[in-house]
């Protein structure tokens, strides 16, 4: 693995500040909590290397909100984060804190994304009688549980599904900077439902890519690798506080980073 970073940051360790007092100060704290905290994931304290004021973004899959608040943080107010989560709870959850942060560049989708619209199903896992939220995942394509069969229970929940294509056409995005996508192991039907996004924006991807949540939709890593090369992008991770160019995905790291 060689350790050039992709690109120089443009804004370095700088977060926007309009967007409201909060929102900024929860992203300073998450940026903080990122190489410290195992409930906040390390590539959240790389985000300002790849997103600055007036960027449009997405957060697909995005529960609690964890890079949103940071996403709307460094893109600022002249910027846009649309946050994309098909549970019910969460997205309420996403709804309210995007108000009390004064979040107003925060737009939350309540659906699902995927290789062609319509509706679908997601598979709720549930722990004490509790809904593990980050284990659901979308039913259409897959063959079973998959690692769910760790849970005891879950239950199904209707959802909305659209294409990304779809939801950039619908908003009027005409430059879209960057993607995370967290979506248990369906990342290669979105990547599907994103050519025309892919061919036309080119934005930076943060993808978590698991062999074990792909296996149940019948993909391997390899398989979203090659899929983006087709489309000029590299591969990269986040390693030892940096990112750093890689060739191949390892079970070492699940959250990968693709630059055209």
């Amino acid at each position: 693995m060689t350790d050039p970073s992709p690109s120089r940051p443009r804004h370095p360790g700088r977060i926007p500040g309009r967007t409201g007092r909060r929102a900024t100060g929860v992203a300073a704290a998450l940026r903080w909590a990122a190489p410290r905290c195992s409930f906040v994931e390390e590539e959240v304290a790389g985000l300002g290397e790849f997103v600055a004021s007036g960027d449009v973004c997405l957060d697909v899959g995005a529960e609690y909100g964890l890079y949103t608040w940071t996403l709307a943080a460094l893109a600022g107010p002249s910027g846009r984060v649309h946050s994309v989560e098909p549970l019910p709870g969460p997205a309420r959850l996403l709804r309210t804190g995007a108000r009390l942060l004064g979040c107003g560049n925060v737009t939350v989708h309540r659906t699902a994304l995927g290789a062609r619209p319509g509706h679908g199903t997601l598979s709720l896992p549930r722990r004490r009688g509790l809904p593990v939220h980050g284990r659901a995942f979308l039913t259409q394509g897959a063959s079973g549980p998959g690692p769910n069969t760790e849970f005891r229970t879950s239950r199904p929940v209707r959802t909305p599904v659209q294409t990304l294509d779809q939801l950039v056409r619908r908003e009027g995005i005409e430059k879209l900077r960057f993607v995370k996508a967290d979506v248990e192991g369906a990342e290669l039907a979105v990547l599907t439902g994103a050519q025309e996004v892919l061919r036309r924006c080119r934005p930076t991807l943060l993808l978590e890519i698991e062999s074990r949540h792909l296996d149940k939709y019948g993909a391997r890593p390899a398989d979203i690798v090659s899929h983006l090369q087709g489309f000029g992008y590299g591969l990269h991770r986040r390693h030892r506080g940096r990112w750093a160019e890689t060739t191949r995905i390892t079970d070492d790291c699940r959250n990968y980073l693709f630059v055209s």
